[in-house]
């Protein structure tokens, strides 16, 4: 089914579109189809937003007054209208949402100029995406006829359903929520219908809690994934490397988890070294040149741990083509990087190879190589059978920590990951080397051994970056964002986490690192992450073309080393693929060869490297509306993950409700504390009415709550005693009070 943004997005400004090619585009066929088209069509006229040539063609109006923006509503039910870059956002009365719901993509018309510290006011005119076409929700009877009534309540609306839906009316004892299709949307005086598809009895039933946090993120669950047709590697141009040694650091355990890059090491005069990155070759095995091979990932753009297994975005049929399988002649696409004796990168080239993975490197490997005697003669038990390799692999931890040093000089942090024992999400809670959304880096852990990938990957994605760019080459980036939107002085002041005594640099700052070494007392310093953790912003995927200007102290890394991690990684890589095989070596059949995938080889090359045919293929997947759709999934993956521990902490507590623990208190806020107990590492709220011996009172300045007759405070960092009294598994929230 198609939305008004697909209309837009298949009209041009400059050439008009006529109406059975738009037909064509949007897969329309049926007559009842066409007919809703035509009603779009009349309304996007009406908006002034598209409008028709003398020859009845359809474009977009260039000079229009509306504005691309997002709704977010809160539960309060004030509405702004969010838009991309930062820009202010506007706020929007509910009786001019015009039924847009939470989430939804729209067009949004100003009327109302803001002043001051007001927000512009505006008005929605027309909704470009949906993005709820299935809606979580409890079923009541309101003057006999039967509703749905969203579990969110940002979305302010309710949904009529069928009389026999009545049946699925909901029973606290049950906690029997339903998942509804939306057949028509509410428009104009017309309420939304729906139907029930599925019930969801989550009451003592973990089983349903996959399901229910992906339909509340918005996620549906993919069965029968549609295949992109697979075609040949290319056997010419590979490298033979086959007969070196090449390892594999993993720590997932499913079977079906991403496919992780192995490893070589070369050693060379003057201790310089050969470090290889060699990745399975998906972009090479699929057809991305058409808008069809393209249009099966819209629904899906990244893979992510569902408890006991993983929902990829690629079918097994592709990742199994593409697998790295132990002791077998595998293809690859390699990044070697020539490092000198100071571990410091002095070259690099990209290349088609033939590689084979001689042993899968797990956690017990590593803390056995990072407490071993380097001159020992005795070698551990664990360490025996891979005597051979040990060399190697001491040398790709000694290259991972100094790289990790050198990413932290340049301005990048480390934050630890929340403690949690909760033996379900251990497979999403061990470290993901692909996943930079974060602006800052896990710590390198002996328990972890992928977190000793990250340092690795992170320099060949940001190598692939400074490669790409030097040619004017479009790709998929993290641009990591300068730390100087969080204020420092205002974290210490409102958590009296630190000493009053601070040093502060001969620039009169405090570092992130310094600020954590300051806290010393282990309570106080996890509190501290929790706030670093609360205030650093996530990273999006922006689209870096060769007319944007860089700045050279950004750090910016263009992802490709995990193409079964995400369709990012995918589409650098292919770019990658593409510049080996189709790019240009020479300017004229008479001229001199360059190797155009060495360092500085940009620096001989005065034409275009890419035909006109090339440059087309790679428009058609480096383009803002495909960036927008992987930051849109993105989100969504990343609300999952967190409800998905949210909902499994809540579990926990339910079975020890009634328990008292001491606990500690992490935030302050004019409604209550929020207290963890350290024991479950859980987290609950003490509501601000249940300390019913006296009336407190909030101070945002010292950040606490005080009382007015006892002066009785709390504030973060005490320890108080608590008992779990409630837990609601619907909002994923855990009701505390004191003892």
């Amino acid at each position: 089914m198609f939305s008004t943004s697909s209309i837009i997005e298949n009209l041009n400004q400059e050439e008009g579109l006529e109406y059975k090619k738009l037909c064509r585009l949007l897969k329309l066929s049926k007559k009842t189809d066409k007919a809703k088209l035509d009603i779009a069509l009349r309304a996007l006229e009406e908006l002034e937003i598209i409008n028709k040539n003398k020859d009845n063609e359809y474009f977009n109006v260039k000079e229009s007054n509306h504005l691309v923006a997002k709704i977010r509503c809160s539960s309060k039910g004030f509405c702004f209208a969010v838009r991309e870059n930062n820009e202010e956002d506007i706020y929007i009365k509910e009786n001019l949402l015009n039924y847009a719901w939470n989430g939804d993509k729209v067009l949004v018309r100003i009327i109302k100029e803001g002043v001051r510290r007001r927000s512009p006011e505006g008005v929605v005119d027309c909704i470009l995406e949906r993005t709820n076409q299935i809606l979580l929700a409890k079923v009541e009877i309101i003057n006999d006829e039967v509703y749905g009534i969203p579990i969110d309540d940002r979305i302010l609306a309710k949904i009529k359903l069928p009389k026999n839906d009545e049946k699925y009316k909901y029973n606290f004892d049950n906690k029997n929520i339903v998942k509804i299709e939306i057949d028509l949307f509410p428009i104009a005086q017309r309420e939304g219908i729906g139907h029930v598809i599925k019930e969801l009895k989550l009451n003592n039933n973990e089983k349903l809690d996959t399901d229910f946090v992906l339909s509340k993120s918005n996620i549906h669950r993919i069965y029968n994934l549609q295949n992109p047709k697979l075609t040949v590697g290319n056997q010419q141009q590979r490298l033979d490397l086959s007969t070196k040694n090449s390892y594999m650091f993993k720590s997932w355990e499913t079977e079906n988890s991403p496919i992780l890059p192995i490893f070589q090491i070369d050693k060379y005069k003057n201790n310089t070294y050969k470090l290889w990155v060699h990745t399975n070759t998906i972009a090479e095995r699929l057809d991305l040149s058409n808008k069809k091979s393209l249009q099966i990932f819209f629904d899906r753009f990244e893979s992510f741990p569902i408890l006991d297994k993983w929902q990829n975005y690629l079918s097994d049929e592709i990742s199994n083509a593409a697998k790295f399988n132990a002791n077998e002649i595998n293809d690859a696409i390699s990044l070697c990087i020539e490092i000198n004796s100071e571990n410091e990168i002095i070259n690099w080239s990209f290349h088609l190879t033939k590689v084979k993975c001689s042993l899968l490197v797990e956690n017990q490997h590593i803390e056995a190589l990072l407490t071993r005697k380097r001159n020992g003669r005795v070698t551990s038990r664990i360490l025996k059978p891979i005597k051979e390799y040990i060399e190697d692999l001491e040398k790709i931890i000694e290259i991972s920590n100094e790289f990790r040093k050198k990413q932290l000089f340049n301005g990048k942090i480390e934050l630890p990951k929340s403690n949690n024992n909760i033996e379900s999400l251990k497979e999403q809670l061990i470290h993901n080397p692909a996943d930079f959304s974060k602006e800052y880096f896990e710590p390198l852990n002996k328990s972890d051994i992928q977190t000793y990938l990250s340092p690795l990957l992170y320099e060949a994605n940001s190598i692939w970056f400074n490669h790409s760019n030097n040619y004017g080459l479009n790709n998929a980036s993290y641009i990591s964002q300068k730390l100087d939107y969080i204020n420092v002085s205002e974290i210490i002041k409102n958590s009296e986490l630190i000493e009053s005594n601070i040093e502060l640099n001969e620039n009169g700052t405090l570092s992130f690192k310094q600020l954590v070494e300051l806290c010393s007392d282990a309570n106080k310093k996890r509190i501290l992450h929790k706030i670093l953790f609360n205030v650093v912003k996530d990273n999006e995927v922006t689209l870096i073309s060769k007319d944007k200007s860089i700045n050279d102290s950004e750090n910016i890394i263009s992802p490709w080393t995990l193409p079964s991690f995400d369709f990012t990684n995918l589409i650098n890589q292919y770019n990658i693929y593409n510049m080996i095989i189709n790019g240009k070596r020479n300017k004229n059949s008479g001229g001199s060869f360059i190797n155009i995938m060495e360092k500085d080889s940009w620096k001989k090359v005065n034409w275009s490297i890419y035909n006109s045919s090339a440059l087309k293929n790679m428009d058609l997947i480096f383009n803002k509306l495909i960036i927008d759709k992987i930051n849109e999934y993105k989100n969504k993956v990343r609300q999952f993950k967190s409800n998905m521990i949210n909902i499994k902490k809540v579990r926990k507590a339910e079975k020890f409700l009634g328990n008292k623990y001491s606990g500690l208190i992490m935030t302050v806020q004019s409604y209550g504390l929020f207290v963890e107990i350290p024991e479950l590492y859980v987290e609950g709220l003490v509501h601000v009415s249940t300390l019913n011996n006296d009336w407190y009172e909030y101070r945002s300045r010292q950040n606490l709550l005080i009382g007015r007759k006892s002066k009785k405070s709390y504030k973060i960092g005490d320890v108080i005693d608590i008992k779990i009294i409630k837990v609601d598994i619907l909002k994923y929230q855990i009701d505390l009070e004191l003892v």
